[in-house]
């Protein structure tokens, strides 16, 4: 079967030369991808927000202090206003992008209602926006030598400590990004 060309439900691993503030050393887990574009969460960059701050807005309270304790992170530029839960279960939540068999995206209020009370997805990433590529975009970034990509694992969106999920990220695959020039050079 041949491999795919499209990179949902992988990492993208900011190269250390990408300069772009807004991913600067960064991981961003593609949610969706194929000839339209692409959409991904950046995962390693907590924002000055907990979920209880959003549970405020929201106008719920939490039941569980772990739950309302979960950092918010900056999913990426697009509509930073926007809300999206990265999670396991899949669970059935009214607006859930199915990104594998036990992993989505929800964008909808409910699932933020049920973990309030204590009964939403077992492991959750919350995101205020995201980023995203039109048609060829991403293409033409990896082509430029701008990101790294591997599949994705979940212990590093959920089990590794935010600052080490970019490294974490690079040795799935085998890369010390560490040892990475900056430096872009051509042979």
């Amino acid at each position: 079967m041949a491999e795919s060309p499209y990179l949902a439900n992988h990492f993208l691993i900011a190269m250390p030369g990408l300069a772009d503030p807004n991913f600067f050393h960064t991981v961003t887990y593609i949610c969706e991808h194929d000839a339209d574009g692409a959409m991904g969460l950046v995962i390693n960059r907590p924002l000055d927000m907990r979920l209880d701050d959003v549970f405020e807005h929201m106008q719920l309270n939490a039941s569980d202090p772990y739950i309302a304790d979960l950092p918010v992170y900056q999913g990426g530029p697009v509509q930073p206003e926007r809300g999206f839960i990265l999670h396991q279960p899949l669970g059935g939540w009214e607006a859930t992008m199915q990104v594998t068999d036990d992993t989505g995206v929800t964008a909808s209020q409910d699932i933020l209602a049920a973990m309030a009370e204590g009964k939403g997805p077992s492991r959750a990433l919350i995101a205020l926006g995201y980023a995203g590529w039109g048609a060829g975009q991403l293409e033409h970034e990896m082509a430029e030598n701008a990101w790294l990509s591997g599949p994705a694992d979940p212990r590093v969106i959920f089990d590794t400590p935010v600052e080490k999920r970019w490294e974490a990220a690079a040795a799935l695959i085998g890369v010390d990004v560490n040892l990475l020039s900056g430096d872009a050079g051509h042979a």
